[in-house]
């Protein structure tokens, strides 16, 4: 059972890390590594990226241009600049279209691989023992409870494991996080005093030059 214990272990590591991230983030992420590769939203992308730039420099080109004066210029530019708008928004619009159906896909993944994961492992080993407690160490009541729901009486179930594994990482967790601010704190607070350091310094040498100009003043 070593192997089913670390495995409901890192699957629940694997879980918090996600949690932490946030979806926005995953999602976000694996949007950039997809547009990287060759396909043909990926080269939706770049056409869209292309069209961007070229709608802002027709703009630019155009608030340079005088309306009144250069009329047939303006409308020129007036021109490109529509059709250049509606091709970047018809692109775009295929992006957010591809972007939302990736983002439902990517959602379905997280999900199977984490939660869907943790499920089907505590139903389908919910009778096996993951590790069996010293005969008498824990009073019956309690080997019943870390038995919960199915386990044999006197063992350890694979939904009490799960629970220590999430206790244990979200502890780990808030303390490296404790240890990181308590850190970036002492930096941050180290900082401005080397700041004010140097500024003391630099008065305390002109007030001594002062003062030997003043006494060279009085020997004159």
């Amino acid at each position: 059972m070593v192997s089913l214990l670390l495995s409901v272990f890192l699957l629940n590591v694997v879980t918090h890390v996600v949690n932490t991230l946030g979806a926005t983030a995953i999602n976000g992420l694996l949007w950039m590594l997809y547009s990287k590769l060759p396909t043909p939203t990926a080269k939706d992308a770049q056409r869209a990226a292309v069209l961007k730039k070229e709608v802002l420099r027709i703009k630019r080109e155009m608030n340079a241009t005088s309306a009144q004066d250069e009329f047939s210029k303006w409308a020129r530019l007036r021109r490109n600049h529509d059709k250049a708008t509606a091709e970047y928004e018809k692109s775009a619009c295929s992006i957010r279209a591809a972007r939302t159906n990736s983002d439902r896909i990517a959602n379905a993944l997280r999900w199977i691989s984490t939660n869907g994961m943790r499920y089907l492992l505590q139903f389908w080993f919910s009778k096996q023992p993951l590790f069996w407690l010293p005969q008498g160490w824990v009073p019956g009541h309690v080997e019943w409870l870390l038995a919960f729901p199915r386990a044999p009486t006197g063992s350890i179930s694979i939904q009490v494991w799960g629970i220590a594994c999430v206790s244990t990482i979200s502890m780990l967790s808030e303390a490296i996080g404790a240890i990181y601010t308590l850190v970036t704190s002492k930096q941050t607070q180290s900082r401005p005093r080397k700041q004010k350091e140097e500024p003391m310094a630099f008065k305390s040498s002109a007030a001594i030059a002062d003062s030997a100009s003043s006494e060279e003043k009085k020997e004159l």
